[in-house]
């Protein structure tokens, strides 16, 4: 496999005011920066309009679909990813609507491309909301990977500045996130590069 450095998107899924998912985020990316496998580009869903009312014919069935103006900068940034973690809350047992939309306005962008996950909430840390997001990016083609790092009770592990209280357990997990990761995402860019989709 390609020994190149891949591009790796991480994408803040909470728009809420008051979200905590930048400081989640923040923490994950300077943990891709120590990785130094990657690329990072850290995305903010909260920097772009994502209309919910999505256009009759789906993404899937319309490779060259005219998305609003407002989006292309979102568009070509998820386009230019190799691979992405999902920084994600649990909503009501599940994931943001922000996320959705995400997902939904666009089609061949996850497409064969390994999705990784950090989750942050109250008990489950966020494994509720990613245990949906691995059934709904399956049925984009994309591979979703068995590792991830969750935070329960966020509001606990953090102290006023952002900085984690006691970090030894989630850096080793992030390591073997960003591990898997790495493996998946150069097996599956390298394989869009050399062999036509189905």
């Amino acid at each position: 496999m390609s020994e190149e450095t891949l591009d790796l998107a991480v994408i803040i899924g909470s728009v809420r005011e008051g979200r905590f998912g930048p400081v989640v985020a923040r923490w994950f990316v300077e943990q891709v920066e120590r990785h130094g496998s990657y690329n990072v580009d850290l995305i903010d869903l909260a920097d772009f309009p994502l209309p919910l009312a999505l256009p009759a014919t789906p993404p899937a069935l319309q490779p060259n679909l005219t998305r609003p103006p407002a989006m292309a900068e979102l568009t070509r940034r998820l386009d230019a990813a190799d691979a992405y973690v999902i920084v994600t809350p649990d909503y009501n047992r599940s994931y943001p609507a922000s996320i959705k939309a995400a997902i939904d306005w666009y089609y061949e962008q996850w497409q064969a491309k390994a999705v990784g996950f950090v989750g942050y909430s109250g008990a489950s840390g966020g494994l509720l909301a990613i245990e949906h997001l691995r059934q709904v990016l399956g049925e984009l083609h994309a591979h979703t990977l068995r590792d991830h790092v969750s935070f329960p009770r966020y509001y606990e592990l953090f102290d006023s500045s952002g900085t984690l209280i006691n970090p030894r357990e989630p850096e080793a997990a992030a390591k073997v996130l960003l591990d898997e990761l790495s493996w998946w995402g150069t097996a599956l860019r390298d394989a869009r590069r050399t062999r036509a989709r189905i």
